[in-house]
């Protein structure tokens, strides 16, 4: 009777790491290239009665399928999806969209490489090319301070225009960084991410190259949060969570019938 409180105990605080998740999804449906996060879940421990194959009876008869309880659920992760996400036209010739596999790569104030899906660059006022957050791309890119235009092509090489010269110079590239395992990735805010263990380490290439994603000069990547998709499972939770509830409520009751007699 007392594992079945602690089993609903252990479904409602599941969900509620479920519901947790869904709202933080349903929280960035705008933001710049995120990636929707889904909660994994996992059986606990069984108290086992009876193994399945054992006897159970004189005649020795074997039993089919055994007696076992369930101890309840837990959440086992919480896992990006690398989905591509739908594109928006901003007119910035600095933005940026990946389409395909591969992160942008920034370096931190600690001296730190962190990776984004966010093509949202700008210049500072040294003339390098920054993320939002005025974190360095890297490999490096200065602009010189008399350009006139600044192009990004499809497979990351920047030209500028400068005085007096009809063709466009090459001042730098932009290289996407690929992970086996991008779902391993550590998630640090700010659209960034972090390299792992489980990620592995990053294959360099130009766009386009070695399977990595194409750039689309004067896009962004927006997130791929399905809002009605997530407004199911919200409700999905929220009744499996009231379920629980109600689960311990009963029991509840009956021990009260129980301790009455």
């Amino acid at each position: 009777m007392f594992s079945a409180l602690w089993n609903a105990a252990s479904g409602m605080e599941a969900q509620q790491t479920n519901l947790d998740v869904i709202t933080n999804n349903m929280a960035n449906v705008n933001t710049t290239a995120y990636k929707r996060q889904r909660a994994n879940f996992q059986d606990l421990m069984y108290q086992t009665m009876v193994p399945p194959g054992e006897s159970q009876s004189l005649l020795g008869n074997q039993s089919p399928t055994g007696l076992q309880v369930g101890l309840g659920v837990r959440a086992g992760s919480v896992q990006k999806i690398f989905l591509q996400g739908s594109f928006r036209q901003t007119g910035s010739p600095l933005d940026v969209a990946i389409q395909g596999n591969g992160f942008l790569q920034v370096r931190l104030p600690d001296g730190r490489i962190a990776y984004t899906r966010d093509g949202t660059l700008n210049i500072d006022g040294k003339g390098r090319l920054v993320n939002s957050d005025g974190q360095l791309v890297d490999p490096p890119v200065s602009i010189p301070p008399n350009a006139k235009t600044v192009t990004i092509s499809g497979d990351g090489e920047i030209t500028v225009n400068l005085p007096g010269q009809i063709r466009p110079t090459r001042i730098g590239q932009l290289v996407l960084a690929q992970f086996i395992n991008p779902a391993g990735l550590e998630s640090r805010g700010n659209n960034l991410y972090m390299e792992t263990q489980a990620s592995g380490a990053p294959q360099l290439s130009n766009p386009g190259v070695n399977g990595a994603g194409h750039l689309l000069p004067g896009f962004l990547e927006a997130s791929n949060v399905n809002v009605a998709e997530e407004l199911v499972n919200m409700v999905i939770g929220q009744r499996a969570y009231q379920m629980d509830a109600t689960g311990i409520r009963t029991v509840n009751q009956m021990l009260g019938y129980t301790a009455s007699l």
